[in-house]
């Protein structure tokens, strides 16, 4: 259960797996989430080529491929969206945007209900966009680290088959402290313990630094929860060894991943499906941690071998502790009993918690712990889009993925409860806007904050939708002047699929409402609820709702360039905030 440096991103390469069977060479880049602004790139973005290059003047005439239907065109339209969306924020330097827009390229074709190995055109697409961020993610590493987030490995992997040598000072120190250092853990000083802490003093001391820093975004709840569990609280520091305190670590050898590296399809009370992987949450994968501990050495009686049993597996300890006669960490490791790996795995523990707890000693008292992570959490039983969680909270969609460590895509499951981690203080918030937006749209609709100088023409066209669409869902007339106008409900266009309904329709001669609303499996009264229609005659040309309209909230705001009259101005939706929305360079993705 050992971590390691390399973090293959949960999101893009469970779909990598998905798609396995569909492709005959290349494979969906090991990436990331990256964090923060890296520099940009200066590579040459590919672009998608056509389905087929063009035949030479003088080469044989060859059966023209069959066009694509407009169903599967229109997958292929939106994927190009959002691929050159990713190469753009790509070119920008906005890396996590760039992969999330990728993500989305990747999810719209694998989502789509058509059948990949059937449909030669979306077989095609979906090869070359995998070549073409393939080719990024390769030229991103030459400046980096790729899409993916620096993991820094873990000490037990940057000591495995080292030995570091004694400072006798050093160990003479460690010593003295010992005696007036409080512990729930048996600590003890040897060579080894010795060893580790002269190398975490000296060429570790960064490695060491930066764990302990990332720890104090975790210890509140690592605390409470080993409490509940009834451990040792120092058993927080074998996260030091583990991860580093790094919920996203993945050891590219073995698969392990989280905070306490887990192995995946283990039985270890923490769920994985399509959707979301709970090793990479903290706060459960930390309860799962404790449990198994107290399992380890309810089997073993002894903490040090519980810790070992753990690194190595508890079948392993077991047997080596039934080949020497000797159930005790120090006996086995003195007799070469346990692998390399695991010998230093006991020690880095002890001497990390040996200096963290003597911070003046080991110069470590200018050490700033990172916040502590506290959010706000509503449990979701509808699949919503990471993207429109950023809207409404007013938040980076960065941050909204990284308080979700355990989703693997860019939406909450589609048919199970979810705990949805928020910015604190945003619950209210959300919850009063996204009540405005129909169930079955949260995971594609976005959110708007009007800026000034917004039109409804300049925001569709960020949007990639029309005009009339963003005015018909808000309830406003076409070419509407926005200045009273807070925000918007964008209707972002499903991709569609073989069973797929549109979401406006337009009347054509002969249209009944009985007709309409049995084209798109709807009652009359539905139709007719939201289209505020009162007569049974439909215009040919008019543009219906055939399905549930966005449930906006009314203000009396109004600006002081534009009054009316009362009677005759219409009311805006109502939004409270009067915070400047992000712009599409900023992380708008459609």
């Amino acid at each position: 259960m050992n971590s390691g440096g390399l973090i293959i991103a949960p999101r893009i390469f469970l779909l990598a797996l998905a798609a396995a069977p569909l492709l005959l060479t290349g494979c969906v880049p090991e990436a990331g989430t990256a964090k923060g602004t890296e520099k940009s790139p200066q590579a040459t973005a590919p672009t998608l080529k056509p389905s087929a290059p063009a035949a030479p003047a003088n080469a044989q005439a060859t059966p023209a491929a069959a066009p694509a239907s407009p169903q599967i065109q229109s997958v292929i339209d939106a994927v190009e969206v959002a691929y050159q969306s990713g190469v753009a924020n790509y070119h920008a330097g906005k890396l996590q945007a760039a992969k999330a827009d990728f993500d989305r390229a990747v999810d719209l074709m694998l989502s789509s209900d058509f059948d990949l190995r059937n449909e030669a055109q979306l077989h095609d697409e979906f090869d070359r966009v995998i070549d073409a961020v393939n080719t990024l993610e390769m030229e991103a590493l030459k400046q980096g680290n790729g899409f993916a987030p620096k993991i820094e490995p873990a000490p037990v992997d940057i000591a495995n088959d080292v030995t570091f040598p004694v400072d006798p000072t050093v160990k003479a120190q460690a010593i003295a402290e010992l005696k007036t250092t409080q512990s729930d853990l048996p600590l003890v000083i040897n060579d080894p313990v010795a060893g580790f802490i002269s190398y975490f003093s000296s060429k570790g001391r960064g490695t060491l630094m930066r764990s302990l820093e990332r720890a104090g975004r975790y210890q509140a709840m690592i605390t409470a929860v080993l409490a509940e569990e009834k451990v040792p609280q120092d058993l927080i520091y074998q996260a030091v060894a583990e991860s580093g305190f790094q919920p996203q670590s993945v050891n590219g050898r073995s698969g392990a991943g989280g905070m306490w590296q887990f192995m995946p399809y283990s039985a270890y009370g923490l769920n994985r499906n399509g959707w979301y992987d709970e090793r990479f949450d903290p706060e459960k994968s930390t309860h799962a941690y404790a449990r198994y501990m107290k399992l380890l050495y309810s089997q073993l009686g002894d903490w040090y071998l519980a810790m070992a049993a753990y690194d190595w597996g508890p079948g392993n300890v077991q047997k080596a502790v039934e080949r020497t006669g000797y159930a005790d960490f120090w006996e086995l490791y003195r007799r070469n009993a346990l692998p390399q790996e695991t010998k230093n795995y006991v020690p880095i523990i002890i001497a990390a918690a040996i200096m963290a707890k003597n911070p003046q000693q080991y110069g470590l008292q200018s050490l700033t712990p990172d916040p502590p992570l506290v959010t706000d959490t509503v449990t979701v039983d509808y699949s919503v889009d990471l993207r429109l969680v950023s809207d409404l909270v007013e938040a980076p969609v960065q941050e909204i993925s990284d308080l979700n460590p355990s989703l693997l895509r860019m939406s909450t499951p589609t048919e199970a409860p979810f705990e949805l981690h928020l910015p604190v203080g945003s619950k209210d918030l959300y919850q009063k806007r996204i009540a405005e937006i129909p169930a079955d749209k949260r995971n594609q609709w976005r959110f708007h904050k009007v800026a000034s100088g917004d039109t409804l023409v300049t925001v569709a066209r960020d949007y990639h939708v029309t005009s009339s669409e963003i005015a018909f869902v808000n309830q406003l007339d076409a070419g509407e002047d926005l200045s009273s106008t807070d925000s918007l409900i964008i209707p972002v266009p499903p991709a569609p699929s073989s069973r797929g309904r549109l979401t406006l329709y337009k009347v054509a001669h002969g249209d009944t409402l009985v007709t309409v609303a049995d084209r798109f499996n709807i009652t009359v009264q539905q139709l007719r609820r939201w289209n505020h229609l009162s007569a049974a005659h439909l215009e040919p040309g008019r543009r219906l709702y055939v399905a549930e309209p966005a449930r906006v909230t009314r203000s009396s705001r109004s600006s002081a360039k534009h009054k009316v009259s009362a009677a005759t101005k219409r009311k805006t939706p109502s939004r409270s905030s009067s915070a400047t929305r992000a712009t599409a360079k900023n992380g708008k993705e459609t």
